[in-house]
């Protein structure tokens, strides 16, 4: 009873804190650099911010998951809003397109979303170099893509992944994942450009993973070799690995984790 009291007390500020209403935004209003052959699927922001007497001048520009193929904008986007929003931190949720055969698709509306902040960093209370981008599952490989080969304004300046997809390689890949972004045959040039891993380098922005032992849909190796060149390159890194909650658990309350997770992302924030 102790112990659920001193949780309670934690996360008060997270449970009672109403984030502002978001505000949804067109991330292309004069049209994408690349079309991916379907003009109803349109990428857009949903902006929360925090009050601006709270505002840290951080943000996370957030990517959900879903293989490639559709977007889980509950429970690994929106409802991170009131989280984050009361640490200050403002979230921004992408709805990112559909690759549909176009694979620079995702990553140019994940880069386009995290310029997009830096533009109004002033009139948000953003400080554009304390910008994140935060994935899961697919949307996970999506971040973890923009960590390692974005430059300039596109590149963030720290990533958090969840259970992320981060290689293409048969037999460590999502297979669905790799199919809807790369095809079913893709040539090894290109599956190399999409495995993370080997992007890393001394610049490579640091990183908070978090996945569950038992995962049989992101196989944890994924983590596990992005963690290690991550050690290799000197590039700060913390990985946490539950001992269960499967695939995809997001910020529901259901996975037997959640406390410690969210206490240990919390504390990973304010180290630096």
């Amino acid at each position: 009873m102790k112990k659920l009291l001193l949780l309670l007390l934690m996360f008060l500020p997270f449970i009672t804190c109403c984030a502002q209403k978001g505000e949804e935004i067109n991330l292309w209003p004069e049209g994408p650099r690349t079309s991916n052959g379907d003009p109803a699927d349109m990428a857009k922001v949903t902006v929360f911010l925090p009050d601006a007497g709270k505002a840290t001048g951080r943000a996370i520009v957030c990517c959900p998951g879903g293989g490639y193929q559709h977007l889980a904008m509950q429970h690994e986007g929106l409802d991170w809003a009131p989280f984050f929003n009361g640490q200050g931190i403002a979230l921004i949720v992408l709805k990112y397109r559909m690759p549909h055969g176009h694979y620079r698709v995702p990553a140019e509306d994940a880069e386009e979303a995290i310029r997009l902040v830096r533009r109004n960093a002033q009139a948000w209370h953003i400080n554009p170099q304390d910008i994140g981008i935060m994935g899961f599952s697919a949307g996970g490989h999506l971040a973890s893509t923009v960590a390692t080969h974005a430059s300039g304004d596109a590149a963030p300046n720290f990533q958090i992944l969840f259970y992320p997809v981060i290689s293409m390689e048969q037999g460590t890949t999502h297979q669905g994942s790799r199919n809807n972004l790369l095809g079913k045959a893709p040539k090894r040039k290109l599956m190399n450009e999409y495995c993370n891993e080997q992007h890393i380098g001394k610049h490579t922005p640091r990183c908070f993973l978090a996945l569950a032992h038992d995962d049989r849909v992101v196989l944890p190796v994924n983590s596990l070799n992005y963690y290690e060149q991550l050690y290799t390159h000197g590039v700060p890194a913390s990985m946490h690995i539950y001992p269960t909650g499967g695939h995809g658990f997001g910020i529901r309350q259901s996975f037997a984790y959640h406390f410690e997770m969210m206490l240990d992302l919390k504390a990973w924030l304010k180290s630096f």
